[in-house]
């Protein structure tokens, strides 16, 4: 047997000039558009004032260096992001659970919540659970925002679980019931583990996208990153310098949100 014939099986190695090819279009696409957007601005005749965004980022002062209104406003973005991102996934997975589950009832409650919220748009129900439940409830501006935001997105949420449960193969049920397990035993230990690697892809982006549309609080006098930004804009009239920095402020958390479910799902793939 010859053992020195290649494995005609084996993936091809990197090759080098199909990716100096990618390369060199991606930077001529990359400077065509930094041509049309140096272009439009030249057009504009907008007076640029860079050098004061810094002091809304970090600002100094006597004390030391403190966080200007902007990284403020990130600090409340966050956390309504994240009791949100918590709430919703506890939400969407009881939702996807009741419609899976043999009570009618159970499937009629899921089927009217995700009818409801999937159908109507999300500054409407910010407006409803702010203007008319919380003062039947006594709930804050925050927790209306994470209420609003939590109902929305749990929606979303539910229907990728449900897909991502569906998706296991009916084997694996009957595999766990063959072993003794119960329902219960068998969601938590059989199948949503092999479900949440199936869709931690469309959850990311669900993620972030409810880290975009909490911007939508700021309607409800929440001081967000989003909220700040327009107070700044009114006091200082810096429209396009602030509104950029704002831009790049959310890019960074959905980027870092990418990356690290990116290495998540690296580590996940290497322990199957």
């Amino acid at each position: 047997m010859d053992t020195a014939r290649p494995n005609r099986l084996s993936p091809p190695g990197p090759q080098r000039w199909p990716i100096v090819a990618d390369g060199l279009k991606f930077a001529a696409l990359a400077a065509v558009l930094s041509a049309l957007m140096i272009h439009a601005i030249q057009g504009l005749g907008y007076h640029w004032q860079w050098y004061r965004i810094p002091a809304y980022v970090v600002a100094t002062t006597p004390a030391g260096i403190v966080f200007g209104p902007l990284l403020r406003g990130l600090g409340v973005t966050l956390q309504i992001t994240a009791v949100s991102l918590v709430l919703a996934f506890l939400i969407g997975l009881t939702t996807a659970l009741m419609r899976l589950s043999g009570s009618i009832l159970g499937r009629l409650t899921a089927r009217t919540y995700l009818e409801l919220v999937r159908n109507t748009p999300l500054l409407v129900q910010i407006f409803f659970i702010y203007f008319v439940l919380s003062p039947v409830l006594q709930l804050s501006a925050f927790a209306s925002a994470v209420l609003a935001l939590s109902l929305f997105e749990g929606a979303y949420v539910s229907e990728i679980f449900r897909a991502g449960i569906l998706s296991i193969h009916r084997g694996q049920w009957e595999a766990a019931f063959s072993s003794g397990l119960g329902p219960w035993h068998t969601y938590r230990r059989v199948i949503l583990p092999q479900a949440v690697r199936n869709i931690l892809p469309p959850l990311t982006s669900q993620a972030i996208s409810l880290i975009k549309d909490s911007a939508l609080v700021s309607t409800i006098a929440i001081y967000d990153l989003t909220m700040q930004g327009q107070a700044i804009i009114a006091e200082t009239y810096l429209v396009f310098e602030i509104w950029f920095t704002v831009a790049a402020l959310y890019l960074v958390i959905t980027l870092a949100l990418s990356l690290t479910v990116a290495i998540m799902e690296k580590k996940l793939t290497v322990t199957r």
